[in-house]
Protein backbone atom coordinates (compact mmCIF):
# COMPACT_ATOMS: atom_id res chain seq x y z
CA UNK A 1 0.00 0.00 0.00
CA UNK A 2 1.46 3.60 -0.94
CA UNK A 3 2.28 5.31 2.09
CA UNK A 4 3.30 9.32 1.23
CA UNK A 5 5.14 9.71 3.94
CA UNK A 6 7.56 7.31 3.03
CA UNK A 7 8.62 9.97 0.83
CA UNK A 8 9.02 12.78 3.49
CA UNK A 9 11.39 10.57 5.19
CA UNK A 10 13.65 9.90 2.58
CA UNK A 11 13.78 13.52 2.23
CA UNK A 12 15.31 14.06 5.86
CA UNK A 13 13.72 16.69 8.27
CA UNK A 14 14.57 20.34 7.78
CA UNK A 15 15.81 21.90 10.84
CA UNK A 16 14.46 25.37 12.78
CA UNK A 17 17.91 26.53 11.49
CA UNK A 18 17.69 25.64 8.33
CA UNK A 19 14.78 27.03 7.70
CA UNK A 20 16.39 30.43 9.77
CA UNK A 21 19.51 30.53 7.35
CA UNK A 22 17.64 30.11 3.95
CA UNK A 23 14.77 32.41 5.23
CA UNK A 24 17.95 34.98 5.89
CA UNK A 25 19.52 34.23 2.28
CA UNK A 26 15.69 35.08 0.40
CA UNK A 27 15.13 38.15 2.40
CA UNK A 28 18.85 39.29 1.03
CA UNK A 29 17.70 38.28 -2.33
CA UNK A 30 14.29 40.08 -2.05
CA UNK A 31 15.69 43.25 -1.81
CA UNK A 32 17.96 43.17 -4.11
CA UNK A 33 15.21 42.05 -6.47
CA UNK A 34 13.18 45.13 -6.03
CA UNK A 35 15.78 47.78 -6.50
CA UNK A 36 15.67 45.97 -10.15
CA UNK A 37 12.35 46.29 -10.95
CA UNK A 38 11.81 49.29 -14.02
CA UNK A 39 10.09 50.27 -16.83
CA UNK A 40 11.80 47.23 -18.71
CA UNK A 41 9.68 44.83 -16.95
CA UNK A 42 6.57 47.37 -17.58
CA UNK A 43 7.64 47.21 -21.32
CA UNK A 44 7.53 42.91 -21.26
CA UNK A 45 4.36 42.79 -20.15
CA UNK A 46 2.93 44.95 -22.77
CA UNK A 47 4.95 42.54 -24.66
CA UNK A 48 3.12 39.45 -23.74
CA UNK A 49 -0.21 41.17 -23.93
CA UNK A 50 0.83 42.02 -27.75
CA UNK A 51 0.60 38.24 -27.91
CA UNK A 52 -2.51 37.45 -26.38
CA UNK A 53 -4.31 39.82 -28.21
CA UNK A 54 -2.92 38.70 -31.50
CA UNK A 55 -3.74 35.51 -30.57
CA UNK A 56 -7.30 36.89 -30.06
CA UNK A 57 -6.95 38.27 -33.43
CA UNK A 58 -5.81 35.10 -35.20
CA UNK A 59 -8.61 32.98 -33.63
CA UNK A 60 -11.75 35.21 -34.38
CA UNK A 61 -9.89 36.05 -37.50
CA UNK A 62 -10.58 32.92 -39.30
CA UNK A 63 -13.11 30.24 -36.63
CA UNK A 64 -15.62 32.14 -39.56
CA UNK A 65 -14.23 29.84 -42.24
CA UNK A 66 -15.67 26.71 -40.39
CA UNK A 67 -15.37 25.41 -36.82
CA UNK A 68 -11.99 24.17 -36.41
CA UNK A 69 -10.09 23.59 -33.39
CA UNK A 70 -6.96 25.48 -34.64
CA UNK A 71 -8.60 28.88 -34.06
CA UNK A 72 -10.59 27.38 -31.03
CA UNK A 73 -7.04 27.74 -29.67
CA UNK A 74 -5.77 30.46 -30.46
CA UNK A 75 -8.82 32.18 -28.83
CA UNK A 76 -8.21 30.14 -25.92
CA UNK A 77 -4.81 31.09 -25.78
CA UNK A 78 -6.25 35.12 -26.09
CA UNK A 79 -8.67 34.10 -22.90
CA UNK A 80 -5.96 32.33 -20.80
CA UNK A 81 -3.55 35.17 -21.48
CA UNK A 82 -6.06 38.03 -20.13
CA UNK A 83 -6.70 36.06 -16.62
CA UNK A 84 -2.72 34.10 -16.00
CA UNK A 85 -0.44 36.52 -17.71
CA UNK A 86 -1.79 40.19 -17.46
CA UNK A 87 -4.56 39.94 -14.86
CA UNK A 88 -2.73 37.44 -12.05
CA UNK A 89 0.28 39.95 -11.85
CA UNK A 90 -1.47 43.04 -12.05
CA UNK A 91 -3.92 42.16 -9.01
CA UNK A 92 -0.99 40.99 -7.22
CA UNK A 93 0.15 44.44 -7.41
CA UNK A 94 3.39 43.17 -9.73
CA UNK A 95 3.87 46.78 -11.41
CA UNK A 96 2.72 49.29 -8.77
CA UNK A 97 6.47 50.28 -7.85
CA UNK A 98 7.02 51.34 -11.80
CA UNK A 99 6.43 54.96 -12.02
CA UNK A 100 4.70 56.55 -15.36
CA UNK A 101 2.72 53.74 -16.19
CA UNK A 102 -0.89 53.76 -17.00
CA UNK A 103 -3.19 53.54 -14.17
CA UNK A 104 -5.11 50.56 -15.36
CA UNK A 105 -1.78 48.34 -14.99
CA UNK A 106 -1.88 49.00 -10.85
CA UNK A 107 -3.62 46.80 -8.96
CA UNK A 108 -5.88 49.77 -7.26
CA UNK A 109 -7.02 50.35 -10.67
CA UNK A 110 -7.36 47.50 -12.11
CA UNK A 111 -10.93 46.26 -12.98
CA UNK A 112 -12.47 48.83 -10.99
CA UNK A 113 -15.45 50.56 -11.42
CA UNK A 114 -16.24 51.23 -15.36
CA UNK A 115 -12.73 49.37 -15.94
CA UNK A 116 -14.19 45.90 -14.70
CA UNK A 117 -15.45 44.60 -18.30
CA UNK A 118 -12.79 45.60 -20.13
CA UNK A 119 -10.02 44.47 -17.83
CA UNK A 120 -11.54 41.30 -15.73
CA UNK A 121 -14.41 39.48 -18.57
CA UNK A 122 -14.86 36.25 -17.22
CA UNK A 123 -16.92 33.65 -15.67
CA UNK A 124 -15.58 34.90 -12.25
CA UNK A 125 -16.07 37.81 -9.73
CA UNK A 126 -13.11 39.44 -9.32
CA UNK A 127 -13.45 40.54 -5.86
CA UNK A 128 -14.29 37.04 -4.82
CA UNK A 129 -10.94 36.05 -6.52
CA UNK A 130 -8.96 37.93 -5.10
CA UNK A 131 -9.93 37.15 -1.79
CA UNK A 132 -9.66 33.60 -2.45
CA UNK A 133 -6.60 33.59 -4.45
CA UNK A 134 -4.62 36.55 -3.28
CA UNK A 135 -5.37 36.19 0.09
CA UNK A 136 -6.86 32.78 1.25
CA UNK A 137 -4.90 30.85 -0.96
CA UNK A 138 -1.19 32.38 -0.65
CA UNK A 139 -1.44 32.52 3.17
CA UNK A 140 -2.93 29.27 4.32
CA UNK A 141 -0.78 27.42 1.85
CA UNK A 142 -1.58 23.50 1.97
CA UNK A 143 -4.06 23.90 4.85
CA UNK A 144 -7.71 22.90 5.65
CA UNK A 145 -8.60 26.33 5.19
CA UNK A 146 -6.97 26.43 1.74
CA UNK A 147 -9.89 26.98 -0.85
CA UNK A 148 -7.78 25.52 -3.97
CA UNK A 149 -6.58 22.49 -1.35
CA UNK A 150 -7.58 20.20 -4.74
CA UNK A 151 -7.06 17.01 -1.63
CA UNK A 152 -9.51 18.85 0.66
CA UNK A 153 -11.95 19.96 -2.00
CA UNK A 154 -12.88 16.21 -4.05
CA UNK A 155 -13.08 14.39 -0.76
CA UNK A 156 -16.33 13.33 -1.67
CA UNK A 157 -14.67 11.83 -5.02
CA UNK A 158 -11.79 10.33 -3.49
CA UNK A 159 -13.73 8.58 -0.03
CA UNK A 160 -16.55 7.47 -3.38
CA UNK A 161 -17.25 3.63 -3.67
CA UNK A 162 -16.86 4.49 -7.76
CA UNK A 163 -14.76 2.75 -9.64
CA UNK A 164 -11.38 4.24 -10.12
CA UNK A 165 -11.95 4.24 -14.07
CA UNK A 166 -15.17 6.38 -13.75
CA UNK A 167 -13.57 8.51 -11.12
CA UNK A 168 -11.20 9.16 -13.82
CA UNK A 169 -13.58 10.16 -16.50
CA UNK A 170 -15.35 12.57 -13.80
CA UNK A 171 -12.10 14.28 -13.58
CA UNK A 172 -12.00 14.31 -17.46
CA UNK A 173 -15.63 16.04 -17.68
CA UNK A 174 -14.72 18.42 -15.24
CA UNK A 175 -11.54 19.64 -16.36
CA UNK A 176 -13.41 21.02 -19.70
CA UNK A 177 -16.15 23.29 -17.36
CA UNK A 178 -14.15 23.73 -14.41
CA UNK A 179 -14.54 27.27 -14.31
CA UNK A 180 -17.82 27.96 -14.24
CA UNK A 181 -19.06 25.35 -12.79
CA UNK A 182 -16.70 24.73 -9.52
CA UNK A 183 -14.65 28.26 -9.68
CA UNK A 184 -16.94 30.71 -10.19
CA UNK A 185 -18.76 28.80 -7.40
CA UNK A 186 -15.99 28.60 -4.89
CA UNK A 187 -15.02 32.35 -5.64
CA UNK A 188 -19.27 33.08 -4.98
CA UNK A 189 -18.96 31.63 -1.86
CA UNK A 190 -15.78 33.67 -0.70
CA UNK A 191 -17.61 36.07 -2.02
CA UNK A 192 -20.48 35.64 0.68
CA UNK A 193 -18.84 35.08 3.54
CA UNK A 194 -16.32 38.19 3.09
CA UNK A 195 -20.22 39.94 3.14
CA UNK A 196 -21.57 38.24 6.40
CA UNK A 197 -18.74 39.07 7.95
CA UNK A 198 -19.60 42.51 7.81
CA UNK A 199 -23.05 41.96 9.00
CA UNK A 200 -23.82 40.07 11.77
CA UNK A 201 -27.42 39.65 11.06
CA UNK A 202 -26.80 38.00 7.38
CA UNK A 203 -27.70 34.57 6.95
CA UNK A 204 -25.91 31.28 6.53
CA UNK A 205 -23.20 31.35 3.62
CA UNK A 206 -24.13 28.30 1.09
CA UNK A 207 -21.74 25.49 0.30
CA UNK A 208 -20.56 26.25 -3.31
CA UNK A 209 -22.09 22.67 -4.57
CA UNK A 210 -25.14 23.15 -2.53
CA UNK A 211 -28.76 23.77 -4.62
CA UNK A 212 -29.04 26.58 -3.12
CA UNK A 213 -26.33 27.89 -4.85
CA UNK A 214 -27.61 27.07 -7.98
CA UNK A 215 -31.39 27.17 -8.04
CA UNK A 216 -33.20 29.53 -9.56
CA UNK A 217 -35.64 29.62 -6.73
CA UNK A 218 -32.89 31.21 -3.96
CA UNK A 219 -30.76 34.80 -4.20
CA UNK A 220 -27.52 33.08 -4.20
CA UNK A 221 -28.50 30.64 -7.36
CA UNK A 222 -29.82 34.16 -9.24
CA UNK A 223 -27.02 35.87 -8.54
CA UNK A 224 -24.67 32.91 -10.01
CA UNK A 225 -26.80 33.03 -12.92
CA UNK A 226 -27.52 36.35 -14.17
CA UNK A 227 -24.95 38.29 -12.93
CA UNK A 228 -21.95 35.86 -13.72
CA UNK A 229 -23.04 33.01 -16.17
CA UNK A 230 -25.62 34.89 -18.23
CA UNK A 231 -23.14 38.21 -19.21
CA UNK A 232 -20.17 36.01 -19.81
CA UNK A 233 -22.39 33.33 -22.15
CA UNK A 234 -24.20 36.20 -23.42
CA UNK A 235 -21.25 38.10 -24.98
CA UNK A 236 -18.77 35.13 -26.03
CA UNK A 237 -21.32 32.57 -27.49
CA UNK A 238 -24.02 35.39 -28.69
CA UNK A 239 -23.08 38.68 -29.32
CA UNK A 240 -19.27 37.87 -30.86
CA UNK A 241 -20.78 35.41 -33.23
CA UNK A 242 -23.82 37.94 -34.24
CA UNK A 243 -20.69 40.67 -35.96
CA UNK A 244 -19.90 38.47 -38.24
CA UNK A 245 -23.89 38.15 -39.86
CA UNK A 246 -22.48 40.06 -42.45
CA UNK A 247 -20.71 37.43 -43.89
CA UNK A 248 -23.63 35.08 -43.51
CA UNK A 249 -25.35 32.96 -40.54
CA UNK A 250 -22.60 30.25 -42.17
CA UNK A 251 -19.83 32.27 -40.69
CA UNK A 252 -22.39 33.00 -37.84
CA UNK A 253 -22.52 29.69 -36.73
CA UNK A 254 -18.99 28.81 -37.48
CA UNK A 255 -17.74 31.04 -34.68
CA UNK A 256 -20.45 30.27 -32.29
CA UNK A 257 -19.54 26.59 -32.36
CA UNK A 258 -15.61 27.62 -32.39
CA UNK A 259 -16.22 29.65 -29.55
CA UNK A 260 -17.64 26.49 -27.77
CA UNK A 261 -15.14 24.48 -28.62
CA UNK A 262 -12.77 27.46 -27.15
CA UNK A 263 -14.29 27.86 -24.21
CA UNK A 264 -12.95 23.82 -23.14
CA UNK A 265 -9.65 24.80 -24.56
CA UNK A 266 -9.23 27.33 -21.96
CA UNK A 267 -10.96 25.06 -19.20
CA UNK A 268 -8.72 22.24 -19.78
CA UNK A 269 -5.51 24.29 -20.52
CA UNK A 270 -5.98 26.47 -16.80
CA UNK A 271 -7.10 23.23 -15.35
CA UNK A 272 -3.41 21.73 -16.31
CA UNK A 273 -1.81 24.73 -15.26
CA UNK A 274 -3.20 25.72 -12.15
CA UNK A 275 -4.52 22.44 -10.28
CA UNK A 276 -1.00 20.17 -10.23
CA UNK A 277 0.98 23.64 -8.94
CA UNK A 278 -0.11 22.53 -5.52
CA UNK A 279 -0.93 18.97 -5.52
CA UNK A 280 1.20 15.58 -5.62
CA UNK A 281 2.33 12.16 -3.17
CA UNK A 282 5.19 14.85 -2.88
CA UNK A 283 4.12 17.92 -2.05
CA UNK A 284 3.46 18.24 1.66
CA UNK A 285 0.02 19.23 3.28
CA UNK A 286 0.12 21.46 6.69
CA UNK A 287 -1.96 21.42 10.08
CA UNK A 288 -1.22 24.33 11.71
CA UNK A 289 -1.10 27.93 10.21
CA UNK A 290 2.21 29.69 9.55
CA UNK A 291 3.72 31.25 12.53
CA UNK A 292 6.89 33.28 11.14
CA UNK A 293 8.54 34.32 8.22
CA UNK A 294 10.81 31.32 8.18
CA UNK A 295 8.09 29.01 7.97
CA UNK A 296 6.52 30.85 5.54
CA UNK A 297 9.12 30.84 2.81
CA UNK A 298 9.61 26.94 3.47
CA UNK A 299 6.14 26.42 3.49
CA UNK A 300 5.64 27.84 0.08
CA UNK A 301 8.19 26.09 -1.13
CA UNK A 302 7.92 22.69 0.13
CA UNK A 303 4.09 23.15 -1.02
CA UNK A 304 4.58 23.74 -4.19
CA UNK A 305 6.15 22.93 -7.63
CA UNK A 306 7.31 24.27 -10.69
CA UNK A 307 7.09 23.38 -14.05
CA UNK A 308 9.74 24.21 -17.54
CA UNK A 309 10.82 27.01 -17.04
CA UNK A 310 13.01 29.27 -19.57
CA UNK A 311 11.93 31.41 -22.47
CA UNK A 312 9.04 33.80 -23.15
CA UNK A 313 7.13 31.75 -25.38
CA UNK A 314 7.53 28.88 -23.22
CA UNK A 315 6.35 30.86 -19.95
CA UNK A 316 3.21 31.87 -21.96
CA UNK A 317 1.79 29.10 -22.96
CA UNK A 318 2.15 28.14 -19.08
CA UNK A 319 0.76 30.99 -18.18
CA UNK A 320 4.03 32.11 -15.66
CA UNK A 321 2.30 29.73 -13.02
CA UNK A 322 5.38 27.31 -14.01
CA UNK A 323 6.98 30.07 -11.46
CA UNK A 324 5.04 28.73 -8.79
CA UNK A 325 7.50 28.39 -6.31
CA UNK A 326 9.25 31.64 -6.75
CA UNK A 327 5.14 33.71 -7.14
CA UNK A 328 4.40 32.17 -4.03
CA UNK A 329 7.44 33.33 -1.92
CA UNK A 330 6.76 36.96 -3.48
CA UNK A 331 3.59 37.36 -5.12
CA UNK A 332 3.89 41.01 -5.88
CA UNK A 333 6.64 40.83 -9.17
CA UNK A 334 6.41 41.63 -12.75
CA UNK A 335 6.18 38.23 -14.65
CA UNK A 336 9.65 38.68 -16.11
CA UNK A 337 11.39 39.01 -12.44
CA UNK A 338 10.48 35.85 -11.86
CA UNK A 339 13.12 34.07 -14.84
CA UNK A 340 15.86 35.75 -13.28
CA UNK A 341 15.00 34.69 -9.68
CA UNK A 342 14.00 31.08 -10.73
CA UNK A 343 17.64 29.71 -10.87
CA UNK A 344 19.22 31.77 -7.55
CA UNK A 345 15.97 29.96 -5.61
CA UNK A 346 16.65 26.89 -6.43
CA UNK A 347 20.17 27.42 -5.92
CA UNK A 348 19.65 28.51 -2.22
CA UNK A 349 17.12 25.95 -1.64
CA UNK A 350 20.18 23.44 -2.70
CA UNK A 351 22.27 25.19 -0.59
CA UNK A 352 19.92 24.74 2.69
CA UNK A 353 19.17 21.31 2.10
CA UNK A 354 15.33 21.95 1.25
CA UNK A 355 14.05 20.11 -2.22
CA UNK A 356 13.10 22.21 -4.74
CA UNK A 357 10.56 20.04 -6.92
CA UNK A 358 10.41 20.97 -11.20
CA UNK A 359 8.61 19.02 -13.03
CA UNK A 360 7.21 18.49 -16.51
CA UNK A 361 3.59 20.06 -16.66
CA UNK A 362 2.45 16.44 -17.61
CA UNK A 363 4.24 14.47 -14.94
CA UNK A 364 2.61 16.88 -12.73
CA UNK A 365 -1.20 16.65 -14.04
CA UNK A 366 -0.79 12.58 -13.43
CA UNK A 367 -0.12 13.25 -10.37
CA UNK A 368 -2.60 15.92 -9.40
CA UNK A 369 -5.36 13.35 -10.85
CA UNK A 370 -4.14 10.53 -8.90
CA UNK A 371 -4.69 12.90 -5.79
CA UNK A 372 -7.98 13.81 -7.37
CA UNK A 373 -9.35 10.42 -7.70
CA UNK A 374 -7.60 9.13 -4.26
CA UNK A 375 -5.42 6.76 -6.15
CA UNK A 376 -2.83 8.63 -4.10
CA UNK A 377 -2.52 10.69 -0.75
CA UNK A 378 -0.63 14.07 0.06
CA UNK A 379 1.48 13.66 3.38
CA UNK A 380 1.66 15.65 6.59
CA UNK A 381 4.17 17.80 7.17
CA UNK A 382 5.82 17.05 10.38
Amino acid sequence: MYQPSDHLAEQGAVSSTQKKQFSADLSRLHEQVYKNISINDFNHLKKIERWGRLCTLIGYGTAWILPNPVSAYFISLGNLNRWANITHPIAHGGYDTIRDIPRRYTSSYFAKGWRKPLDWFDWIPFVGWHIEHNQLHHYNLGEIADPDQVEEGLIWLRNSTLPMSLRYAIVALFACAWKPVYYTQVTLKTLRSARAMKDPEAAPVPLAMSRQAWSLFYKEGREYWFQYIAPYATVRFVLIPALFFPLGMTAVTSVFLTSLLAEVFTNLHSFLLIVPNHTGDDIVRFKDPIKNKEEFYYRQVVGSVNYTTGSDLNDFLHGWLNYQIEHHLWPSLPMSQYQKLQPQVKALCKKHGIEYKQDSVFKRLIKAVNIMTGKTSMPWDK
